[in-house]
């Protein structure tokens, strides 16, 4: 079980779509619309995980180029993403916009990330504590995933509100800009080497 918490949380706070989001959020909207994009995230992320947990997501990958086309599709997603950070100039946040990224755009996020699917494949697949009962330990590994999960992105969120806050320079605030730009386009660039690098089978498969 401890095994299974540490995976949980190093898998989790580490840079990456969801988190780096939140806090471009949280930087350009304040709180409450922080609040409602995390939890779009939260309900994308477990709705992703009962698909590998009921084994749905084996089968929609027998689909014939369905995994190949939800990671195309969060590649440009994800780059987007990035572009609205870089674009935000001398102010921490994503690209001007009159509405804030809210729960679709959250939801939507953990749908369309193969990074999703595969954490929660390796979670859900992986960790076996408790061999008398499948359905106990699919339940007790949910309730530690979401006691990690949601204060970590909320302590991204916060971070960015902290960072819209501080009475930084412009030079600051541009260069905080392009380094989440930049961390969100590391994520893009190593998905897409993977996706390149590994073939992908278009009638389906794991």
């Amino acid at each position: 079980m401890f095994a299974f918490a540490s995976a949980v949380f190093f898998l989790i706070i580490t840079p990456g779509p969801g988190v780096l989001s939140a806090a471009g959020v949280g930087a350009g909207y304040g709180f409450r619309p922080g609040m409602r994009y995390i939890g779009g995230l939260w309900f994308g992320n477990l709705m992703v995980g009962l698909l590998v947990i009921s084994g749905l997501w084996a089968l929609l990958l027998t689909i014939p180029g369905l995994r190949l086309v939800l990671s195309v599709t969060s590649l440009c997603y994800l780059g987007y993403l990035a572009l609205r950070v870089a674009a935000a100039g001398t102010t921490i946040r994503f690209g001007h916009t009159e509405r804030a990224p809210g729960f679709g755009t959250g939801a939507l996020l953990q749908f369309v990330n193969p990074k999703a699917y595969a954490v929660n494949t390796f979670l859900f697949s992986n960790f076996p504590f408790y061999p008398s009962s499948l359905l106990i330990e699919v339940a007790i590994k949910l309730m530690i995933l979401n006691a990690i999960w949601i204060p970590i992105h909320f302590t991204w969120l916060q971070a960015g509100i902290v960072l819209h806050r501080l009475e930084m320079p412009p030079s600051s605030h541009r260069r905080v800009n392009i380094v989440m730009a930049a961390s969100l386009m590391v994520v893009v660039l190593i998905a897409a080497w993977e996706l390149a690098t590994n073939e992908i089978p278009i009638g389906g498969g794991s």
